[in-house]
């Protein structure tokens, strides 16, 4: 375990508090107040790690956070996870479920890429997805997601209510199956995907987070993942050429948005340790 998330560990048992009343908006604030002093406590720690996980954060994102624990506490808070394809969306959200599994933490991630809009009569037409996408068709474009469904499901897990999400299949044929995935509403609900941050949904997210890695490693990435999928070398070069593009016009443009610039070559276990500190911060109170 790196020192530094050990030693905030050990100084947090060592710390345990009454819980506030959080029916009263005195006992919401002083929740806020000691949930912000430990979150600059990680900031701080962080910063001093060799393995540094927040690249950025600005400066009045903790302050506007816990304004919005104090005045709506009944909303699940939302977190929006961003990033070009291959910085390391996916890795992290595996972490997140394992630390999900073994800490029985009440957080849903809700995967965004399966709102990509049904686009198998158009693969018929033109005879594969290669064939679609070497046609000119900007499939990363945000028409091609259905984002007022993805804003709709996403508002309604954030008021409690469980949703049936569609499935795209990634397997070439752009079928796309309506109502297949049952996501529950958690405390904590995780959107993750490159739509993400589309046109308006940007604004009702709770936290954004962009992870961030250069071009060259994301590159080294995507085309071992293609090699492992069994994919044309060829062909992956050209999806690669073409995702670069559209995560420069679509995605890029999002990162000044997000609140929270995370490292996309993060170390996973010193990943896993900071959940842990702060599912126990978290939770470190007595009755």
């Amino acid at each position: 375990m790196d020192a530094l998330v050990k030693n905030l560990l050990e100084m947090q048992t060592k710390e345990k508090i009454q819980k506030p009343n959080c029916q009263t908006r005195a006992g919401r604030a002083l929740l806020a107040f000691y949930l912000q002093t430990k979150f600059k406590q990680i900031i701080n720690h962080d910063k001093k790690s060799d393995k540094q996980l927040i690249l950025n954060i600005k400066p009045d994102f903790l302050d506007n956070f816990t304004n919005r624990l104090i005045n709506r506490p009944q909303d699940r808070i939302l977190i929006a996870l961003n990033g070009q394809s291959a910085s390391g969306k996916s890795t992290i959200c595996k972490q997140i479920q394992k630390c999900i599994n073994e800490l029985n933490l009440p957080v849903t991630i809700l995967t965004a890429d399966n709102y990509f809009k049904d686009i198998s009569l158009l693969i018929k037409k033109f005879g594969s997805f290669d064939l679609l996408r070497d046609s000119g068709y900007d499939i990363d474009s945000p028409d091609n997601f259905d984002l007022d469904l993805l804003k709709n499901d996403i508002l309604s897990l954030q008021k409690g209510q469980n949703i049936l999400s569609p499935e795209y299949l990634v397997n070439g044929t752009g079928i796309s199956k309506p109502n297949s995935i049952q996501y529950l509403s958690k405390k904590i609900i995780i959107v993750e995907g490159v739509c993400s941050l589309y046109r308006d949904l940007a604004d009702i997210f709770d936290i954004k987070i962009y992870i961030d890695l250069d071009e060259d490693e994301r590159k080294k990435r995507f085309l071992n993942r293609a090699q492992s999928r069994n994919q044309d070398q060829n062909n992956a070069l050209k999806h690669w050429d073409y995702i670069c593009e559209a995560g420069k016009k679509y995605v890029m443009p999002k990162k000044d948005l997000c609140d929270i610039i995370i490292n996309g070559e993060c170390d996973l276990k010193y990943f896993t340790h900071m959940v842990e500190y702060i599912n126990l911060v978290t939770n470190n109170f007595y009755e």
